[in-house]
């Protein structure tokens, strides 16, 4: 096993650097129980002395320490541990958000190389002017300034050079330790140490792509294309490869420059709702929005207008999960309780849920927001008490929500800034209506009837080779049944119920298709100025509809 924790020889010598940061504050006994000490020769890294002069700070910082020392790999992880306060208590978080994605810019007669790799010509053809100190850095680019020969101010992002191998080294190990950690520590399960390394590394492949900012970016901006106050870079596709992106130079005041902005004549709270409203769009209307809105990467424009750069982090949401939320953060507001347990019981899956105790939890963390106004409540406590709930009652917040959640309640902060009686709130109403409605409009239910009886339809299809394939099953012994036979009456009678709803839930979709087609066919019998037969259709739907939810109204309260 120990053995498997290294894919290639050559990520031995990195994994031995990572057991000895560990040792040096203060994890060894860590490294021991993963089996890694010996394989490593770790008790000969350094002198027990040094690991005994940081033992006196909280694990939590002694981790942050480590975490820094590590690397850019590893702060980009923690960067991520710090949006899911749902897995770790509120100072580990803290520790978390002090991980700073900072390192010295590599002098540019190292980039040059990969420069005119990337251009296929000399950047001094390419550009008039070339600015060699670089104005921006982080761990995987730094960014610097141009001009293009017919004079347009353009940024260069330039990926640094052997990045992707330091990178893509250190995935492999966290990839091998994650499951190790998982296999070697039970208590530390309920992480998900794996599933979100695995999350992670992916999010951060992407990330070396600097192409994919360049796409995320113009998809943005398509998004954002009726709205000319909300503006994104233009990008120089001929110029822009995975390792160079070339991009519009926006000259704006920095978002965290709140005192210029104002001197300068901004509307502050103009400023602020729009930054609002432009996230919400991007999650609850788009489904494609900027998961790291901080205020580095916003800039003020003339004319209180906004600039979003820095568009590598992303998230992205179906349909169906921008209907979760819109759900979600309309109970929260409305303090709705039994519809905030339902979805974090449906978040849950497959995970065993003490559903007494959480409804107790809700129930009183809910109730400390009774009393409270909308300029009393701070959306970012609101979502931080709620995750505190979900992680004592052992339940994760699924990863793109976290990233989401992270982003609202950066947007906070930010929007407070700029205007004191910012309330988030207030901009969430309207966006959150518009899903409800939307959803229940008659396009968007035909749409979600057709797939309904299609899937139905498919689900008939596939079930004599199913069931043939159960009995070939069968026939060889492969197949094991297991049966509890507590409360089986019960079991059955609800089989029963489901099976009708399922059925009436199946003919009124079926209806609702059938009358939608009737009503674009001209002549017949009319009624109230409508075809007869789409008009008495609809009116069945209708009845049959409202029996269906009367019908789950009256189990969910026997329940």
């Amino acid at each position: 096993m120990i053995r498997e924790t290294v894919s290639v020889m050559r990520d031995f010598g990195r994994l031995r650097e990572i057991a000895g940061i560990f040792i040096r504050y203060g994890w060894g006994d860590a490294i021991k129980r993963l089996g890694l000490s010996k394989l490593l020769g770790a008790s000969k890294l350094l002198h027990p002395q040094a690991a005994l002069e940081v033992m006196h700070l909280p694990p939590e910082v002694r981790v942050r320490m480590a975490i820094q020392e590590l690397g850019p790999t590893f702060v980009k992880l923690g960067q991520v541990l710090a949006t899911r306060p749902d897995i770790f208590p509120p100072s580990w978080i803290a520790e978390f958000a002090k991980l700073q994605d900072k390192v010295p810019p590599v002098p540019f007669e190292e980039l040059l190389p990969q420069l005119e790799q990337a251009l296929g010509h000399s950047p001094f053809e390419v550009f008039r002017e070339l600015n060699q100190e670089a104005i921006a850095g982080a761990s995987i680019a730094q960014v610097h300034a141009a001009v293009l020969q017919d004079g347009t101010p353009v940024v260069l992002k330039i990926r640094r050079p052997h990045i992707e191998s330091l990178i893509e080294a250190d995935l492999r190990l966290l990839s091998h330790l994650g499951r190790l950690i998982e296999s070697e520590m039970p208590e530390v399960r309920r992480l998900h140490l794996g599933k979100i390394i695995g999350q992670f590394s992916k999010s951060l492949r992407k990330e070396l792509d600097l192409a994919a900012e360049g796409r995320n970016t113009d998809h943005f901006h398509a998004n954002f294309e009726a709205n000319p106050d909300v503006v994104f870079a233009k990008i120089f596709w001929e110029y822009t490869s995975e390792k160079l992106l070339v991009m519009e130079h926006l000259p704006g005041i920095a978002g965290n420059e709140i005192e210029e902005a104002r001197a300068s004549g901004l509307d502050l709270k103009k400023l602020a709702a729009l930054g609002a409203n432009t996230l919400l769009k991007m999650v609850l209307i788009d489904g494609f929005f900027h998961a790291d809105p901080h205020p580095g990467n916003v800039f003020y424009l003339p004319g209180n207008r906004l600039a979003v750069i820095d568009c590598g982090m992303v998230g992205r949401l179906t349909l169906e999960r921008r209907n979760q939320i819109a759900d979600l953060l309309a109970s929260l507001v409305s303090k709705d309780y039994e519809t905030l347990l339902n979805i974090l019981i449906d978040w849950a899956g497959d995970a065993s849920v003490d559903e007494t105790k959480l409804e107790g939890d809700l129930e009183e963390f809910l109730f400390n927001y009774h009393d409270a106004s909308l300029r009393q409540i701070s959306f970012g406590r609101l979502l931080n008490d709620l995750t505190t709930v979900m992680r004592e009652n052992h339940l994760s917040v699924p990863s793109d929500l976290a990233m989401l959640f992270k982003a609202l309640i950066t947007l906070e902060g930010l929007g407070r800034q700029l205007d004191p009686d910012f309330q988030i709130v207030r901009h969430l109403t309207p966006f959150v209506k518009q899903v409800i409605y939307d959803r229940y409009m008659p396009g968007t239910l035909l749409k979600r009837g057709r797939r309904s009886l299609m899937g139905a339809l498919g689900m008939l299809t596939s079930v004599p080779r199913d069931f043939a394939k159960l009995m070939k099953e069968m026939r060889r012994g492969r197949v094991k049944i297991e049966f509890d036979l507590k409360r089986l009456d019960h079991f059955g009678h609800q089989i029963d119920h489901s099976t009708n709803r399922l059925t009436l839930g199946l003919l009124t979709s079926a209806l609702i298709i059938g009358s939608s087609i009737v009503m674009t066919v001209k002549g017949g019998p009319t009624l109230l100025g409508l075809p007869a037969f789409g008009f008495l259709g609809f009116f069945i739907a209708s009845v049959f509809g409202l029996w269906l939810m009367i019908s789950i109204w009256r189990s969910s309260r026997e329940d």
